[in-house]
């Protein structure tokens, strides 16, 4: 243990010297109030102190404590349904004991509950030969998640003793002797937040993270295990589409980290999520979700380590087997932190400020998303997904976050203030965004979906980028000056457009789509194309195929409900083939 003193303050940054024997990432405790920060450079016996909690009031002399020990989070039953602050502080336990809403210094609570009673169930029993990752018992932390007790990383050998029971998560559940001796297992553990956890192999990412919002799943799919950027200006809609992926993406658990947000979006969070009912389980949203909230106000230096305490957490799931998708929103804010830490240290700026490793931390975070096989002798596997927001400044998607990012990243929606200007949510540019797991995925969708899936999708996006082309000729010579065949192309797009891409995130209906619903959107929508061509080859009035009342109907077909997908989508290709009949037996008089 090392003691130093304080030398320099300077806002969240603290030089304390005498600090030889410390190291680097240690945690430590600053002044009498016992503030918590990290070391974050060393100079000689000087020490450069990030420190996570306010330093008003704070000045030279005053001690500085070394624990020896790096950054870490607590894992263990008591994680779900918590709301934690960026260094992992429980929030509603620190209101408890302060009572206050703001956070108070120097208050030392343990993130787990040390009082809370689990009950035990083991799945191996004594004598059994046990390595890392092994899984050892179960606790039912909630009705929806059972947390699989593993043998910590670094201990293998024999169970001595395991039992059944109701324990606290700092009580030795079991105890297994290795070559150095016998070691107790308890249900609670510690992990540095800045180290990845280790896994036996990265499988390639081949199944799709299903969200329900259809311009992501059929047009930007993302995999279980990849990672996708939500780049888009102030008022585009970022928040609003890392909410619909918390609540509705195909994951068994979401942790979601608001890092540097807006106060009043983490009230949006903390107030929906727990009233919000889990479509797949029927319980609460919040029985399979982990929030760590570091609002705006919250020390800078917090922000900096949110991201990180949140990957590991969900890092922790995953290797349960689970399926996890974590939300970092927006990690421009935890960008802005890390320069506001540059600029203390007095480093040499790099691009707009920010220091020159924002590039390599961003792979670091961004790099521990994936599909995995998990530690363990069952060979179970887990999958890491990470959505990112960022917020460039002015929607200028050149600056060095969005760009660091985009280069890392698979999963590009592009979010276009144009777009939410005109009241199209979600804002995601069809244009300008990208999915690099499209190929991949292409294969599970037609096999598991459509065998048309992929075409259909195929011929979307051509009809939309043709719209593209013809908007600018309709800009300079009018929409009258268009073809027949070209104008009803860019009906067909519209309707692409309002009836398919459309899609009400606060509608009980249209707020998820299943795949099956998607694909038959897809079909009624290219099928009103394809039939209205042919009419018009066969002599048909363009205006009265525009006008066929059958398209009201198509544009509604979102609305219907999962139960009456096929009653409904007959009845509408019935009524589509009728009317596409009396429009083509009515031709034009020319």
């Amino acid at each position: 243990m090392s003691l130093g003193t304080i030398k320099k303050v300077a806002g969240p940054l603290v030089i304390a010297e005498g600090m030889r024997e410390a190291n680097m990432f240690d945690v430590v405790r600053v002044s009498k109030q016992r503030l918590i920060g990290e070391i974050i450079e060393m100079h000689g016996d000087q020490a450069s102190i990030q420190v996570y909690e306010e330093t008003s009031g704070l000045g030279p002399g005053e001690p500085v404590e070394s624990t020896g020990e790096p950054m870490s989070v607590e894992l263990g039953p008591g994680l779900i349904g918590n709301i934690y602050d960026g260094i992992e502080r429980p929030l509603e336990e620190i209101m408890e004991v302060t009572h206050s809403n703001n956070l108070q210094r120097g208050v030392e609570v343990p993130a787990l509950p040390r009082d809370k009673v689990w009950h035990f169930v083991p799945t191996a029993k004594a004598g059994d030969e046990v390595k890392a990752g092994d899984i050892i018992g179960t606790v039912e932390e909630t009705p929806v998640v059972t947390q699989k007790i593993m043998v910590p990383y670094g201990v293998s050998g024999k169970i001595k003793s395991i039992a059944e029971g109701d324990y606290k998560v700092t009580d030795t559940i079991a105890t297994i002797t290795t070559e150095s001796g016998d070691k107790t297992v308890s249900m609670l553990q510690k992990w540095p937040v800045r180290k990845e956890r280790p896994y036996k192999q990265k499988l390639s990412p081949d199944r799709p993270l299903i969200t329900g919002q259809r311009v992501i799943d059929t047009l930007f799919p993302i995999a279980k295990g990849g990672v996708a950027a939500v780049p888009g200006p102030f008022g585009s809609g970022k928040t609003v589409v890392q909410h619909q992926l918390a609540k509705w993406a195909d994951a068994d658990i979401v942790v979601y980290i608001g890092c540097g947000e807006r106060g009043n979006e983490m009230t949006d969070v903390l107030n929906e999520f727990p009233t919000l009912k889990d479509p797949k389980t029927g319980h609460s949203l919040m029985e399979r979700t982990v929030l760590i909230a570091n609002t705006s106000d919250m020390p800078v230096a917090a922000r900096e380590a949110s991201i990180y305490t949140g990957i590991t957490i969900a890092e922790y799931f995953r290797d349960m087997g689970y399926s996890v998708a974590l939300m970092a929103d927006s990690t421009s804010r935890w960008a802005e932190a890390l320069r506001e830490m540059s600029g203390r240290l007095e480093e040499m700026p790099g691009e707009e400020g920010y220091p020159a490793y924002l590039g390599s931390r961003l792979a670091q975070f961004y790099e521990r998303a994936g599909h995995v096989k998990c530690l363990g002798s069952d060979d179970r596997e887990g999958a890491l997904s990470v959505i990112g927001a960022v917020s460039p400044a002015g929607g200028d998607i050149s600056e060095p976050v969005t760009q660091a990012t985009l280069r890392i990243v698979k999963v590009f929606w592009s979010l276009d203030a144009d777009l939410a200007y005109q009241r199209h949510f979600p804002a995601i540019n069809w244009l300008t965004s990208y999915s690099l797991y499209l190929d991949s995925l292409g294969k599970w969708f037609d096999a598991n979906v459509d065998e048309d899936w992929m075409t259909l999708r195929g011929r979307m996006m051509s009809i939309l980028s043709d719209e593209s082309k013809l908007n600018e000729m309709v800009q300079l010579v009018g929409m009258d000056a268009l073809s027949a065949p070209d104008r009803l192309k860019m009906e067909a797009a519209r309707s692409i457009r309002e009836d398919f891409l459309h899609q009400d995130a606060f509608h009980e209906i249209d707020t998820f789509s299943s795949l099956k619903k998607q694909f038959m959107m897809m079909d009624l929508v290219l099928s009103y194309y394809d039939k209205s061509v042919e009419a018009l080859d066969q002599g048909a009035s363009l205006n009265s195929l525009i006008a066929l009342p059958v398209r009201e109907e198509i544009g509604r077909f979102k609305y219907t409900p999962e139960k009456d997908l096929k009653e409904k989508f007959d009845a509408v290709s019935k009524e589509l083939d009728k009317e596409i009949g009396e429009a083509e037996s009515a031709k034009e008089d020319f």
